[in-house]
């Protein structure tokens, strides 16, 4: 049900073209009216002064309402438009009530052209750890993809592994020096190896030459140096999806950087041929415009970079999925790269270059940290972040009387951790803090999960349906609520547009800052047949969208903390 679309098209009556209208109207402050339609451009447009242009809209609106219209107000230079309540509550029930299969999960009515979206996010470095540094695209990833399936979408999850390098000839030595007097089984044994051999490098540079050598024997598929590549690759995946399945996190493909090793000659070859191709330095690099760095693609010794295997990773992405949008969730440190990528990309005459896009994001570091290292040793790794929520949560409700505490505890913890990464927008840098994210009374998880929890227990002691009479329904309280809950699929269409899964976190916030307005301020329990029904009517709306919100951000909605 979208209501800013009805208002567009009603106002065709009056010559205003409906897309535009689409694109200025605003949400309202209740006092000031359901929906506000700023008319400054319109009116400039028709040289008309805006004030008095939202004047006479505004009669002339009042002389032929719709059926749905209380009144239309001129402020300014806006036309507020007042809903007829009880249709507008009638409107939003019968609307939520369609998209609401029998167990509270919505449908999409969304009608949208349905594409592929290639995500890729995660993207963990084989053989170091998953740290707290990679939260933000994990979760930012993990959300866009419920976000577009939510929307109807193929989705295609990526994690391209970081699985190349010369960083694999320094595990290898580090293994065959210091560590074959025992087997290799986790990841803290790999880690304090990988530090072993940076601190001895320091003091002997003769290393990295050794270190070099053991890498070329993985290119020339030495069966020793695969062997041990292949175990660190074992080592980590195996570690790494302990934390994506406490995230909710699953991936289509896990084809990482050794991937492309034989997929880089069609990029070569391509800029070779459009005479894209330029040697610098005796390494080979593609100009990127008049004061604009230069893109390297091979280095003096012919050896391939990032840039080159995210060109051939983006023509096979091409070429495998047929994508409409390809989408990378990486840091913004990046952003040169990606925009030199995508440059290339469209001189090389793909037609698709465009719908390659960087979701870029900020950094995250936990209050008093200093920088991560993995060569120096002082990682904070991710599970021990989430091990400690969840192990914090259990203290808070560990004498509440709850039955399964355990799972609770487990999905309040992970899901603060998570609400904490998505409340606010992805390109600002995160400083974590357990005290806050925590906070069963702040806008956090907790607050969300908590309110649903409410939203349950009414629900178990009245439970009805959606059969309800509006005038029970008009005052503020009520309906502000009402007003929030029919907006839930501009909210995700909004965040998908964006990319920006913060949009449905403060939703959701508002959401239940106004519900709970509503409980504290309406009985809803004892009241008039006709009364109570229609309030438990609003709790159980409330209980599903709060479900369904906290699903897109990768959250799960425990009925009972």
């Amino acid at each position: 049900m979208n209501y800013k679309q009805k208002i567009a098209k009603y106002l065709t009556k009056f010559e205003l073209e409906e897309n535009n209208v689409l694109m200025l109207i605003q949400d309202a402050d209740l006092k000031n009216g359901d929906f506000a339609l700023p008319v400054f451009k319109i009116a400039a447009s028709l040289k008309q002064n805006p004030m008095q242009f939202a004047i006479d809209l505004a009669n002339k609106i009042n002389e032929n309402k719709s059926n749905w219209l209380d009144k239309a107000m001129p402020a300014g230079g806006y036309v507020n438009f007042y809903f007829k309540r009880q249709v507008f509550i009638k409107d939003t029930f019968d609307y939520l009530c369609k998209k609401t299969k029998g167990d509270g999960e919505y449908k999409n009515l969304v009608p949208a052209a349905k594409k592929t979206i290639a995500i890729d996010y995660s993207s963990i470095n084989i053989a170091k750890d998953f740290h707290i540094g990679h939260l933000l695209t994990t979760v930012i990833g993990g959300s866009l993809c419920e976000i577009f399936s939510y929307l109807g979408h193929k989705v295609v999850g990526i994690n391209h592994l970081g699985d190349w390098g010369t960083q694999f000839g320094k595990l290898i030595y580090a293994v065959k020096t210091w560590g074959e007097d025992k087997p290799i089984n986790s990841m803290e044994e790999l880690t304090a190896l990988y530090v072993k051999y940076h601190n001895e490098a320091d003091k002997d540079k003769s290393l990295d030459d050794k270190a070099r050598e053991w890498f070329k024997k993985i290119e020339d598929a030495d069966k020793e140096a695969l062997k041990l590549f292949n175990e660190f690759k074992r080592i980590t995946l195996k570690e790494v999806n302990k934390i994506y399945d406490m995230l909710g996190i699953k991936f289509d493909s896990y084809d990482g950087e050794s991937f492309f090793n034989d997929k880089m000659g069609i990029v070569i070859d391509t800029l070779k041929e459009k005479k894209l191709l330029v040697e610098s330095d005796k390494a080979f690099v593609v100009e990127m415009g008049e004061n604009e760095p230069p893109c390297m693609i091979l280095k003096s010794d012919g050896a391939t970079l990032y840039a080159t295997r995210d060109l051939a990773a983006a023509i096979y992405r091409k070429k495998t999925y047929d994508f409409d949008e390809n989408l990378y969730v990486v840091a913004y440190q990046q952003n040169l790269h990606f925009k030199q990528v995508f440059k290339v990309l469209e001189l090389m005459g793909y037609d698709w270059a465009d719908r390659c896009k960087h979701i870029a994001f900020g950094m995250v570091s936990l209050e008093g940290g200093e920088a991560l290292s993995t060569r120096k040793g002082n990682v904070v790794l991710l599970k021990d972040v989430l091990k400690t929520s969840v192990d914090k949560t259990m203290q808070i409700i560990k004498d509440r009387g709850l039955e399964d505490k355990d799972r609770i505890a487990h999905e309040v913890g992970v899901g603060a951790v998570v609400f904490f990464a998505l409340y606010n927008q992805r390109i600002k840098d995160m400083v974590f803090s357990f005290d806050k994210a925590l906070n069963f009374d702040g806008e956090t998880g907790p607050y969300l999960q908590y309110t649903h929890a409410r939203c349950c227990s009414l629900v178990n002691k009245f439970d009805c349906n959606f059969d309800i009479e509006a005038k029970y329904l008009e005052d503020d309280f009520a309906y502000e609520v009402i007003r929030l809950l029919s907006r839930f699929d501009d909210i995700v269409l909004d965040a998908a547009y964006k990319y920006e899964p913060s949009i449905i976190a403060r939703y959701l916030i508002d959401l239940c800052q106004c519900f709970n307005r509503f409980y504290f301020e309406k009985k809803i329990l004892g009241q008039e047949e006709g009364v109570t029904k229609a309030r438990m009517g609003i709790v159980k709306l409330v209980k599903n969208a709060l479900k369904n919100g906290m699903k897109l951000i990768k959250m799960n909605a425990p009925n009972k903390m």
